[in-house]
C-alpha cells in the first residue's frame, strides 16, 4: 500500500460507504442494531445535520475506512461508526482516522471524545489506549454489543 491515503469529509455523493463498511464489521463480529440501521441509512439527518462530523479514508477512487465524530452537547463527541474494509486492514489507515479525529477535534474546540466498544476488538481497544483514551463507567442500554466505554481529554 505505497499509495497515499487521503482523508476526506462527508458529502451527499458519499452516503453509502459509512453504511456498507460497518455493516460489513458489525455483521462479522456482531449484529446491526435497530440504531445503526437509522443512522447509517440517514448519514446526513442524523450524524451531520444534528452538528456532528463524517470523515473517510479514500485510497485512489475507492472509499475503505470511515470514522465520524456524533455531538453528544458542545464540548463532548463521541468518536463512532469507525470502520475499515476488511482488505485494507493492518496498514494502520484505523489510526489515520484516528488522529485525523483528535486533531480535528482539538482544532475545533471540542473538549472531551467518548467512545463505545467491545473488548473483543483487542486491536481498537490498544489503538484507544495508546492514543490516551481511559475507560471510564458504562452506563446500559446504548448499545447492546458494547462491554466498554472509553473518554479522552482534549488539551487545547
Amino acid at each position: 500500500m505505497n499509495n497515499k491515503i487521503e482523508i476526506i469529509n462527508f458529502s451527499a455523493d458519499l452516503k453509502e460507504p459509512i453504511k456498507t463498511l460497518n455493516y460489513e464489521w458489525l455483521e462479522k463480529h456482531f449484529q446491526v442494531e435497530k440504531g445503526d440501521v437509522v443512522s447509517l441509512s440517514n448519514p446526513q439527518e442524523e450524524i451531520i445535520d444534528k452538528g456532528g462530523f463524517i470523515f473517510y479514508a479514500k485510497l485512489n477512487d475507492q472509499i475503505i475506512g470511515t470514522a465520524s465524530l456524533l455531538k453528544k452537547s458542545e464540548a463532548v463527541f463521541e468518536l463512532g461508526k469507525m470502520a475499515v474494509t476488511g482488505n485494507a486492514q493492518g496498514y494502520g489507515i484505523g489510526t489515520l482516522l484516528l488522529e485525523h479525529s483528535l486533531n480535528f477535534a482539538k482544532e475545533n474546540g471540542i473538549e472531551k471524545i467518548i467512545l463505545y466498544s467491545n473488548t473483543i476488538l483487542e486491536t481498537a481497544i490498544n489503538l484507544y489506549r495508546k492514543y490516551g483514551f481511559v475507560e471510564i463507567e458504562l452506563e446500559s442500554g446504548l448499545y447492546q454489543r458494547a462491554n466498554i466505554k472509553m473518554e479522552k481529554t482534549i488539551m487545547k
